[in-house]
């Protein structure tokens, strides 16, 4: 049984790339907030392993060092002030080390004022809506329609053929680089989630509610996500999809873009 266990979990290990992209670590992205945010993700985990290594050495070192083994004999002494102290204070300037740059990128983040650009995210069953405020352009973005075929049951398509399986779109959002663009997340019907790692984005987009957030992408690219919320069961069919272009290139294409009259 044991046996059976152990090599199931190696075939979900190593299973094949048709599924969602992964990683152990966060992306350091593709802008200003995703780095920082990406450098204070880091901070925050080598003063884990600093402690973890400080307080888990102690621990085998006094396992060792005062096992019965050895002849060591028990302390008669009930606390240490001068201890109490120290493993008090020293959390404390920790903590304020890691509170006072952490507050300093929430403050950005929330700071969606003066936009160049905003857009109106909505979530549905199973797909994104885009709406360009004050541009007169909105559509909706699907999943492509190659993964939408390679993902039927005997479709007799093999999904490592697909290029970007599960994680391309029709319609991806286009934005101009270096633009600060604000964006406005809801929801049509239930709980989605707009999630793009490489812009440090996910929000919550819920019914009757408008979230906001923003990103200005210092480089040209795709940049892919997906929901990241529960939200049925094609939840796993609704990437997110961000296409950086040039400002001349956003132009020429929100004006292709817009109906004609």
């Amino acid at each position: 049984m044991i046996q059976k266990l152990c090599l199931s979990a190696l075939a979900i290990l190593f299973a094949s790339s048709a599924g969602a992209e992964w990683e152990l670590n966060m992306p350091r992205g593709v802008t200003e907030l995703s780095a920082e945010t990406y450098n204070l993700h880091m901070q925050v985990f080598y003063w884990c392993c600093a402690i973890a290594v400080v307080v888990f050495g102690a621990m085998i070192y006094s396992l060792v060092k005062h096992r019965k083994a050895a002849g060591a004999k028990p302390a008669n002494f009930s606390h240490s002030m001068t201890a109490e102290m120290i493993w008090t204070i020293i959390p404390i300037i920790i903590l304020m080390i890691m509170a006072v740059p952490s507050a300093e990128t929430l403050i950005k983040l929330e700071d969606g004022r003066k936009p160049d650009l905003t857009v109106v995210v909505t979530g549905y069953q199973w797909k994104w809506h885009y709406e360009y405020l004050g541009e007169d352009v909105a559509y909706y973005s699907s999943l492509a329609r190659t993964s939408v075929d390679a993902r039927r049951k005997n479709s007799g398509i093999d999904p490592n053929t697909v290029e970007n399986y599960l994680l391309d779109v029709d319609n991806p959002l286009v934005v101009p680089v270096g633009a600060k663009v604000r964006v406005l997340i809801t929801s049509n019907d239930v709980i989605h989630a707009w999630w793009v790692p490489d812009l440090a984005i996910k929000k919550d987009a819920v019914p009757g509610f408008m979230n906001e957030t923003w990103f200005r992408a210092e480089l040209t690219g795709v940049y892919r996500g997906q929901c990241a919320e529960l939200c049925g069961k094609d939840h796993g069919y609704m990437p997110v999809v961000v296409e950086v272009v040039e400002p001349t290139a956003f132009q020429n294409w929100l004006d292709s873009s817009r109906p004609e009259n």
